[in-house]
């Protein structure tokens, strides 16, 4: 707001605020549950929407309050309220067999009765090194490395003007259409089976010989009408 202050807060409506002649006006029975049920409650003209809580008054404090600690202002300024520091634990480190055994193995021990007497005798723990989350060594770089983000390359202009992305692209859709037409090419070949193969070279025509009965192929003719041979080859020639 221009004025300085801030506005008070929107409480529910009740009937005594309820002026004549207003939106919220009722006639007849008036209760106060009317004024709390945001389905009723009709928006004041120039006025920012109220709730329909029930809200404490004026005096209520809102948050925790510690009735030990919470002193306000005064309480903060006569004292000082410090953590102690915490005493640190001393962490038992684990045994380290691998030394204790060791030891035992030089000393001539091999059963494991003589171990556990050895372990009793000489309780070597781990070092804190060993257990240390910082005992390892930065590892080394180089001493032109540089740390970050890389810096962008600068935009080839000259290429952008010269639409030379264009023409790649171009080059690259041909390329591609040519093998697509070759691999459809070697799928598109069918392999040739016999049907195929006798279709493009067909076996050459029998000749149609006459059927004989078996014996009667090698049996001479009985009768000759013909007075010689020559006469029967011409009647021959002449039939066919």
């Amino acid at each position: 707001m221009a004025g300085g202050g801030a506005a008070p807060p929107r409480r529910p409506l009740s009937l005594a605020e309820v002026e004549p002649g207003s939106e919220n006006e009722r006639f007849g029975v008036a209760r106060d549950s009317m004024l709390r049920n945001p389905l009723i409650l009709k928006a004041e003209l120039g006025k920012p929407q109220r709730n329909c809580y029930t809200l404490p008054g004026f005096d209520f404090s809102y948050g925790l309050y510690i009735h030990r600690t919470d002193g306000g202002v005064p309480e903060a300024i006569g004292h000082w309220n410090t953590v102690k520091p915490r005493t640190a634990l001393v962490q038992k480190m684990p045994r380290d067999f691998i030394t204790m055994n060791r030891g035992a193995l030089k000393a001539g021990y091999t059963t494991a009765h003589e171990f556990n007497l050895y372990y009793k005798a000489k309780d070597i723990r781990c070092k804190d090194d060993e257990y240390n989350r910082f005992k390892k060594c930065p590892p080394k770089v180089p001493a032109d490395l540089t740390y970050g983000i890389t810096t962008r390359p600068c935009t080839p202009f000259f290429d952008l003007l010269q639409h030379r992305y264009k023409e790649l692209w171009m080059e690259q859709q041909r390329a591609l259409t040519i093998a697509q037409r070759v691999e459809k090419k070697k799928k598109g070949k069918v392999c040739e089976t016999r049907t195929t193969f006798l279709r493009k070279h067909p076996p050459p025509a029998k000749e149609e010989s006459f059927w004989h009965l078996p014996r009667l192929e090698k049996v001479g003719p009985h009768l000759s009408t013909f007075p010689d041979c020559d006469a029967r080859k011409k009647a021959f020639s002449a039939s066919r």
